[in-house]
Order: C-alpha cells, then sequence, then structure tokens
C-alpha cells in the first residue's frame, strides 16, 4: 500500500489520519467474535481490576495492570459494579477493555495486527523499523462505557526521540452519542505534558509541562464507520467522552515505536529478551 503524499503532509500537519475502509468486514467479525470468546472465558473472580483515566494511581499501581504487558488480560468498567462490589449487568457488557499482548498470543489479533500494509504505512510516515509494545481491544461499553481524559499517548511510551504511534481500528461506528475520538488538530507540536514512570520507587503519574490541556472549543470528534483505521501522533491530544447510549464502541489500538529510538527503562511496558517487541511483518 502506498500512502499519499497528500496523507502524509496532512499527518505531519495535523497530527492524525483517517483512513475509511482499511479493514474488511470478515476481518472485523473474526476480532470481535475472538473477543467475546475471551470474555466469556473469563473469570471475574480472578480480578475485579478496573480501568480508569480519572485517577491513575488507582489503576496504573495495580499489580494486575503492571504486568500485563505480556498476557491476555481484562479489565472492567469503572461503574460496572455496585456499592457491595456486584456486577450491575452481565460480564460481557462490564469489561471495559483487553490487554496487552494479543497481537503476539492470540493468532486472530496476530492475523489482523500483523498487516504488510501497517508495516508500508509506518515506513511513509517515517518509523522506519516499527515495534508493536501494545494492543488493546476497548469495549466502550452501553451506558457505563467510561471517559478517557485528554491525554498523550508518548506519555505512557516514552522514546528519544518520540516515536510512538497509535492504530486506532473503528470495529463499529464510532460517534458523538457513543463515545467517539476527540482530537485537538495540530495539538501534537505542542510539549508533552506528563509522563507515566515506573522505577525503584513505584509509579506515578508526573507533570513535566504546564501547558494547559485543549478547551472544548478546539476540540473535533472523529465520527468513523466500522473498518477505517485512525492514526494518532504520540503527543497529539485526544480524549473520549462517556458512553450512555444504548450503543457499544468497540475498538481495536496498537501501539507502535520506531527500534532506532531510545526506549525509556521506565516505560511501564518491558519487553524481555525472550519475549521482544516485534514489527508488522517477518523480518
Amino acid at each position: 500500500m502506498q500512502v499519499a503524499p497528500s496523507l502524509k503532509s496532512r499527518f505531519e500537519q495535523d497530527g492524525f489520519l483517517v483512513i475509511p475502509g482499511f479493514k474488511p468486514p470478515a476481518e472485523i467479525a473474526a476480532l470481535r467474535a475472538r473477543a467475546a470468546a475471551i470474555v466469556d472465558a473469563f473469570d471475574p473472580a480472578e480480578s475485579t481490576a478496573i480501568f480508569t483515566t480519572k485517577d491513575e494511581s488507582k489503576t496504573k499501581s495495580d499489580e494486575y495492570f503492571l504486568t500485563s504487558g505480556d498476557q491476555v488480560r481484562c479489565f472492567f468498567e469503572e461503574e460496572a459494579f455496585d456499592a457491595s462490589g456486584a456486577l450491575r449487568q452481565p460480564k460481557e457488557l462490564s469489561i471495559n477493555k483487553i490487554g496487552h499482548a494479543m497481537h503476539d498470543l492470540d493468532p486472530v489479533f496476530e492475523r489482523f495486527s500483523r498487516d504488510p500494509r501497517l508495516h508500508e504505512l509506518a515506513v511513509e510516515l517515517g518509523i522506519v523499523e516499527p515495534r508493536v509494545y501494545q494492543s488493546m481491544y476497548i469495549f466502550k461499553q452501553p451506558h457505563i462505557g467510561g471517559e478517557v481524559r485528554w491525554h498523550q499517548d508518548a506519555t505512557y511510551f516514552e522514546t528519544e526521540p518520540v516515536s510512538v504511534t497509535t492504530l486506532w481500528f473503528a470495529l463499529e461506528r464510532a460517534d458523538r452519542t457513543n463515545g467517539c475520538l476527540w482530537v485537538q488538530r495540530g495539538g501534537h507540536r505542542t510539549p508533552l505534558r506528563e509522563r507515566f514512570v515506573v522505577d525503584d520507587a513505584g509509579s506515578r503519574l508526573e507533570r513535566i509541562d504546564y501547558t494547559p490541556w485543549p478547551s472544548d472549543d478546539v476540540a473535533e470528534p472523529v465520527e468513523v464507520e466500522a473498518g477505517t483505521l485512525v492514526v494518532l501522533h504520540g503527543k497529539l491530544p485526544h480524549y473520549s467522552a462517556p458512553n450512555r447510549s444504548a450503543a457499544s464502541r468497540h475498538a481495536y489500538t496498537l501501539h507502535f515505536v520506531d527500534a532506532r529510538a531510545r526506549y525509556a527503562p521506565t516505560n511501564w511496558l518491558q519487553r524481555s529478551d525472550t519475549f521482544p517487541a516485534r514489527g508488522f511483518v517477518d523480518g
């Protein structure tokens, strides 16, 4: 696949790309079916860990999260439980996401993720040696789909120079009614504001620049149909609102970096020599 120069220029100018029809319905159906099977096999007694961006320390200091970089684990929506700790609705309508190594550990997710067109896209955008560190299947459940506050993905994948790039695949229609992405066009030229650090002192979110987050009046919704690929620069501020509608908003994301860049040893997600991050194609 050749990316038109206008797309590359737009990515450099806007900090994001929208590529409709990138994935066919059959691949989407296979991924959704596999995600449903993973949730069906998940025993809630294994963990009641939730995923939230309202209190980073609540989620990301949790051992279940911090050791999930080479696992396939389920995380609950923040509003999944009632005051007594019981699920408010069935398990399959309570999971926030699955993460974080399906692209390496699960054959269905691997087939979806290891796409030669993604390698060509990465190279065209300047990531010459892409290495995929993380995958997430995000459910954005009806009525209780959690908010994801303004953030920049380079906060969680520090490299020198900045190279992390996000691939966000719409598996259902995403619009303002069910919690679509919102972006600050051109915001990747603003400073990196936060850094999530894990070291001997523990895990913490550090504020490294006090540039304010974008105001609502500059946020643009990214409303897309199933099959669309959205590409996000690692420093692009973006968020998604809660989903209070009756419709889910399933999406699948991959985060990759350039192997030529220095990957920070304080990043939460580390790969061992026996489980290295791989690219989109062999070799």
